[in-house]
């Protein structure tokens, strides 16, 4: 529950935004120059714009000063970050694993990363336009306001569109990508907690003490951050029970009611679908696979998560109808969905039947414990966005999954394959790193040491003394002629 991590002391002077601006401004250009001189257009082109939409708010923004003794970094902020770090590494070392265009993969990377961060604020922007009062108030990110189910379809989007300009195939990509999706989700919940955001409903008065600590959310010093001067839950349960003896209670404690800490519950979400997506990948069929696996995953527990969740900003959207048959019958939709289409990758067939009998297990329980009492009164509820986003994505990648893996049977080749660009490109790629080992080898090459050649033995010249023993030696064989008995006449 620290909001913030550290401060960052400044100096007697005030910070100009347009600084920062100018920073991302130059950052872009080098990026584009370079990109220009590898003759990749389209990555200079999206510099260039990211470049231009920099100066456009540079020159809005160029009065607007930041005066205080010290910068806060945010504990979001901070998971965010890490997230990206780590999606970076293991995106790209999975990707060369599987013999895609490291240089592109690189780039998309980027470009995926970026259109997340806009697709989670646009899809926050629209499910709170109340919050927003002028056009400068959507780039408050220090106010927070990011939707995960945002930053999917816009990251999905983002690379949708990048990869179709370079002929390859999204889902190779999505394989390779969903893996940091899942460690995402462990890292960056972990900051919401921190920060307080995304809290569940009020826990029961039976609930397990360690678990209503990790519930408990405090009161913030006034200050500490611009929206309000206390933790979310504590803003949330002062204004709900305002006028009633819980407001002492929470008052008096200096601390929220004690809630479902959700934001645990989500980051379990992403190490446990992270372990399910590796798993797939080893028993690959198609490539989407594993995309299509954490797509199902996710959105079935999401939905789950939803109706614990007590935050206001989720948005609420479609019919009104009793929560006993609402919550139930989109579960028996996703059960479905997960017969149909996603158990097809269990391939033992025992294991599947077994896992068909508990797709039924969540829609029966929901329904017997939302079930109002004989004679009672039934609650009417309506989805949330990410409800909805969840049921339908789901529901789409369970026709994708069983339609992919019929065709996979078919034709297993062209069910693993990369894309011809993705061929054209890695061949690039091996061919520039082949060149450029070559050029290495002959820079260095005068600089290695020339091997010394053995000096050719020249015979010395014949001395005085020499030439007398050569004198002597031939009259010894002269004389020896002598000694020999002629030859006999005939």
């Amino acid at each position: 529950m620290h909001p913030i991590l550290f401060r960052i002391p400044l100096p007697h002077m005030p910070l100009k935004l347009w600084w920062a601006l100018a920073a991302v401004i130059a950052i872009s250009a080098v990026y584009a120059a370079f990109a220009l001189r590898q003759k990749d257009k389209q990555t200079a082109i999206i510099s260039l714009v990211v470049a231009a939409i920099a100066g456009v708010v540079a020159f809005k923004y160029k009065l607007v000063s930041y005066e205080a003794p010290n910068i806060p970094i945010y504990s979001y902020g901070v998971m965010l970050g890490l997230s990206l770090v780590i999606g970076w590494y293991l995106t790209l070392s999975l990707a060369k694993a599987d013999k895609l265009p490291q240089e592109t993969m690189a780039n998309c990377y980027v470009i995926t990363a970026l259109a997340a961060i806009v697709g989670s604020r646009v899809l926050y922007v629209l499910s709170n336009l109340d919050e927003f009062s002028s056009f400068s108030d959507l780039f408050s990110f220090r106010k927070g306001g990011l939707v995960a189910y945002g930053g999917f379809v816009g990251g999905f989007l983002g690379s949708w569109i990048y990869l179709s300009t370079k002929k390859i195939h999204l889902l190779p990509w999505a394989d390779v990508a969903v893996p940091s999706l899942a460690t995402g989700l462990l890292v960056t919940r972990i900051g919401c907690y921190l920060f307080g955001c995304d809290f569940g409903k009020r826990l029961s008065d039976t609930a397990p003490g360690w678990l209503k600590t990790l519930g408990t959310f405090p009161h913030w010093a006034t200050g500490t951050i611009d929206s309000g001067d206390g933790s979310p839950a504590y803003v949330r349960h002062l204004s709900l029970f305002e006028g009633t003896p819980l407001e002492k209670t929470i008052k008096a404690t200096n601390h929220s009611l004690p809630v479902h800490p959700t934001q645990i519950y989500e980051s379990i979400v992403g190490l446990v679908l992270f372990g399910l997506v590796m798993w797939q990948r080893k028993h690959l069929k198609f490539r989407g696979q594993m995309f299509f696996l954490f797509v199902f995953g996710y959105g079935f527990l999401r939905f789950l998560l939803e109706i614990i969740r007590d935050d206001v900003e989720r948005g609420e959207y479609g019919p009104v109808m009793a929560e006993h048959i609402m919550i139930p019958g989109c579960l028996l939709l996703m059960a479905i969905g997960f017969v149909f289409g996603i158990s097809l990758g269990i391939t033992d067939l025992r294991a599947r039947a077994a896992a068909h009998i508990v797709a039924f297990v969540p829609p029966i329980v929901a329904y017997i414990m939302l079930k109002p009492p004989s004679f009672g009164q039934s609650v009417e509820v309506q989805l949330s966005t990410s409800q909805w986003i969840g049921l339908l994505t789901a529901l789409l990648v369970s026709y994708f999954y069983a339609s992919y893996w019929q065709s996979a049977r078919q034709a297993p080749a062209l069910a693993m394959s990369l894309g011809e660009g993705a061929i054209d490109r890695a061949a690039e790629e091996n061919d520039d790193e082949a060149d450029d080992e070559e050029k290495v080898v002959e820079a260095e090459a005068p600089k290695r040491k020339k091997k010394k050649r053995p000096k050719p033995v020249v015979e010395a010249a014949p001395t005085d003394d020499a030439e007398k023993e050569e004198e002597a030696e031939k009259k010894d064989d002269a004389a020896v002629d002598d000694e020999k008995p002629l030859p006999e006449p005939t």
